[in-house]
């Protein structure tokens, strides 16, 4: 497994930092963000160390597939796949990416909304 030691998300895969569970999967771990921005916020990451969305490559194709899956499992597990959620991965500190590991948010169970002067095509 690729791990590194200062990451944070490594050392929650490891057990090393406790964390609330949502699933776990032979390639993904999901647990719940500390700093939920819904009622449902989780985070799916590999359980090897890619620092981020930039960083992914063909090779990662079977972990990003399965990180997927496990975003919609969670999703249903937790109530909130029959009335949407949102997937988000952040790249650098402009999208204020706050740890470099690989990590897919899964927000959802209220409507959600765009910012100011953003219209949704319809």
């Amino acid at each position: 497994m690729n791990f590194v030691v200062e990451c944070i998300f490594c050392r929650i895969v490891a057990g090393d930092l406790p964390s609330r569970q949502v699933l776990s999967t032979d390639h993904t771990y999901a647990f719940f963000d500390l700093n939920p921005v819904a009622p449902v916020h989780f985070l799916v990451i590999p359980r090897v160390h890619i620092d981020n969305a930039a960083c992914v490559e063909p090779g990662h194709g079977e972990i990003m597939a399965e990180m997927f899956a496990t975003a919609r499992n969670g999703a249903e597990s937790l109530g909130i796949a029959s009335d949407g959620y949102r997937l988000v991965f952040n790249v650098g500190r402009h999208s204020l990416n706050s740890v470099n590991h690989l990590h897919m948010h899964v927000i959802g169970g209220q409507q959600m909304g765009w910012p100011p002067g953003v219209e949704p095509i319809r």
